[in-house]
């Protein structure tokens, strides 16, 4: 076992969107500098080409990859390098939503792996901001046929046809691969994700860019990717938060996330779990200790701990929320 390794922070990977703000910035701290459309910032990569960078301690300016090729399994795990190996298996991300995304939906792992060669991408949202009336749109209102989609594509009433959620902070939502949705203006969420960036864009709001021209859909990839069956029900997880308490919220073949809402000193032990674990700071001012090392950790934070550490103490200097999260 590494004794050295240690809870990881990482600089965050910032990305420019033409419906993204400037909220990444002012609610999660995040320095974006001049980014007037600064849409989303990815905290935990091992996407090639988007992996993550630590910011601290002595593995600095190593990236993910890197330390999981060397720290294995002291890094994520015994059972999930045996099904992952040297892929991360989550991909984290805060998303600012000034404008309207996409409608899009994300292939499950079977057509993922046939086509591309790589994972779906099942997700969970959990709202931090959200301004009135804002929402999101997740499934469809009642069940439809493949014909019928097509055809409120083609007449533009795609949208009248989803369900629409109106978002306040708090709220969390489960959207498995091949599950129709799209995030509402207004809103500010946490991503917590199978770590894939296939997208297949269905309906982008008749927008278009500087030149006027449109983005690019993909009618029929999203067509062979949309659950037809499953696109109906509740996909709202209902829940109630317990101060200094551990709450579930998600529990899916691909992560687990929990609540925790605290104001005090809480010890951690994770030696049952087998998994790194991500601390997500939503709102909070908290200080982590392992042995004689401490991580401060401020709204907009995300720290990693890896497997081979087996506890840890939070010290809430104020009332702080966290999610937590792991394979």
């Amino acid at each position: 076992m590494h004794t050295a390794l240690y809870p990881f922070l990482f600089e965050p990977i910032l990305k420019e969107k033409i419906w993204g703000g400037r909220r990444l910035n002012t609610i999660l701290n995040k320095n974006i500098g001049d980014m007037e459309h600064c849409g989303e910032s990815w905290e935990v990569s091992g996407l090639i080409g988007d992996e993550s960078v630590i910011a601290n301690g002595f593995l600095a300016e190593n990236n993910l990859n890197e330390l999981l090729e060397i720290y294995l399994t002291d890094l994520v795990g015994e059972k999930n390098y045996e099904k992952y190996g040297l892929g991360f298996p989550l991909l984290i991300k805060f998303i600012d939503a000034q404008d309207n995304l996409s409608v899009q939906v994300h292939p499950d792992d079977e057509l993922a792996q046939q086509v591309y060669g790589q994972n779906g991408k099942t997700e969970m949202w959990y709202v931090i901001d959200a301004e009135e009336g804002c929402g999101l749109y997740i499934g469809f209102k009642e069940k439809i046929t493949s014909q019928q989609y097509l055809q409120a594509l083609a007449d533009g009433t795609l949208a009248d046809k989803m369900q629409f959620y109106p978002a306040k902070p708090g709220d969390t939502f489960m959207i498995p691969a091949g599950t129709i949705h799209a995030i509402g203006k207004g809103v500010l969420l946490a991503e917590i994700q199978q770590p894939s960036d296939i997208t297949f864009r269905i309906y982008d709001w008749d927008r278009t860019d500087e030149n006027g021209i449109p983005r690019e859909l993909h009618t029929n990839e999203a067509l062979q990717a949309i659950h037809f069956e499953e696109n109906v029900g509740d996909f709202q997880v209902h829940y109630t938060p317990k101060l200094n308490m551990t709450v579930p919220l998600v529990n899916s073949a691909f992560f687990h996330t929990n609540l925790l809402v605290c104001d005090t000193v809480i010890e951690k032990r994770f030696a049952e779990i087998d998994s790194f674990i991500i601390y997500i700071c939503l709102d909070g001012d908290l200080e982590m200790k392992y042995r004689d090392q401490a991580v401060m950790l401020a709204t907009g934070d995300v720290v990693l701990i890896p497997a081979a550490i087996d506890s840890v103490e939070l010290v809430a200097k104020r009332p702080s929320s966290l999610l937590e999260t792991y394979c």
